[in-house]
């Protein structure tokens, strides 16, 4: 599938959830149902991938952690805060570096309406 293609599918993912379980769960919840939905989709997923990283070619043991990876190409890192920042973005970003893939997308399940640019956002690796 094309990336955009993915991206709309997880979406589309994203949405039912929310619309079933509402906000105010933990994040775990939320992770599994989104699992749950994108394979009913045929969507395939990993979740909670570590991510290896190093300091001057020296492994770091950290244990950061991908919450799901879908199509080997889509990083999605799921929130259940009361609202995003920026160390958000900027913590997406640093996966997708280190990680060598090219898109993302954060989401905020706590929210009185899953909004773009707010809750739901796309982060684009252009490294």
């Amino acid at each position: 599938m094309e990336i955009n293609d993915v991206t709309y599918q997880i979406r589309g993912a994203i949405f039912a959830v929310y619309n079933e379980l509402g906000p105010g769960l933990l994040e775990s919840y939320y992770e599994r149902a989104l699992c749950y939905e994108l394979e009913d989709r045929g969507i395939p997923i990993q979740t909670q991938i570590p991510v290896k990283a190093s300091y001057k070619g020296k492994p770091m043991d950290l244990g950061f952690r991908i919450d799901v990876l879908a199509e080997d190409q889509i990083i999605i890192e799921i929130k259940s805060v009361e609202a995003l920042h920026d160390v958000h973005k900027k913590q997406l970003l640093t996966y997708l570096k280190v990680t060598r893939k090219r898109m993302g997308i954060l989401i905020n399940f706590n929210v009185a309406r899953i909004e773009d640019k707010v809750s739901l956002i796309r982060v684009i690796n252009s490294a």
